[in-house]
């Protein structure tokens, strides 16, 4: 079984989606520390050509605080301005029509906490992109440990023997990579950004995946395949058992 464990991000990329179609079971990590103007908050949709906008999730800042446990700032009319901008920029798309109205649904609730907006994002995507896979929140699972040793007890913890990661995360994998001792295959996502139909003239790669939504709609899922590398089939490690 595969794990991919990742977390939360705001309106993330297409190759965030891939991890998740990869995977057998998405964990959520909502117990490392929220990291300000980080994916955690915001994300960028293209307003023309050569150009983007970031729209950010304005949050209450504390002091070492967990995702799990970051508020958003209910005073900032932050949902209203997001939807505006995404409206004046997605209306005129192939499939706004269809998917804006669950979309705009989201945007009309007020939200406490940011995990949970997140999770709800991601969600809506997850469904609109026709992905099966399941959702645990690291929160739940019983277990801790540092870095690696967390990812590893995860994984033993859920009875995963193959972990995917991403490829940024390889530096400090590298630095304790205590997988193959532990049974468990590691891979990094091999993703080369597939072009698509967009508006606004050149194409720009890494908005979020509500831009290949608006632009390709039926088209997304094997849109966000045809940019998957070879790391599909792990080995497994010796004296593991498939």
């Amino acid at each position: 079984m595969i794990a991919v464990i990742m977390q939360p991000t705001y309106l993330p990329w297409i190759g965030y989606f891939d991890l998740m179609d990869s995977a057998d079971i998405f964990v959520l990590l909502d117990t490392v520390q929220f990291e300000k103007q980080s994916w955690q908050q915001r994300n960028k949709i293209k307003t023309g050509e050569a150009e983007s906008k970031w729209l950010t999730v304005p949050v209450v800042q504390g002091l070492e605080q967990k995702i799990r446990d970051t508020k958003i700032e209910t005073a900032n009319p932050w949902r209203r301005k997001h939807w505006g901008t995404i409206e004046q920029y997605y209306r005129r798309a192939p499939y706004w029509e269809q998917y804006r109205e669950g979309l705009s649904a989201l945007y009309s609730k007020s939200w406490e906490f940011l995990f949970d907006w997140n999770v709800a994002i991601l969600t809506f995507l997850k469904e609109q992109f026709g992905l099966k896979t399941k959702f645990v929140r690291a929160s739940e699972i019983p277990v801790s440990g540092d870095r690696v040793g967390l990812l590893v007890n995860i994984c033993h913890y859920l009875n995963a023997n193959a972990y995917l990661s991403p490829v940024g995360s390889a530096e400090y994998i590298e630095a304790n990579n205590i997988f193959a001792a532990e049974g468990i295959s590691l891979k990094y996502q091999e993703y080369l950004h597939p072009d698509y139909k967009q508006l606004y003239g050149e194409f720009m790669s890494h908005m979020s995946a509500i831009d290949l939504l608006f632009n390709e709609g039926p088209a997304s899922l094997e849109i966000i395949r045809s940019g998957r590398g070879k790391y599909h089939g792990f080995s497994q490690p010796s004296g593991v058992s498939e």
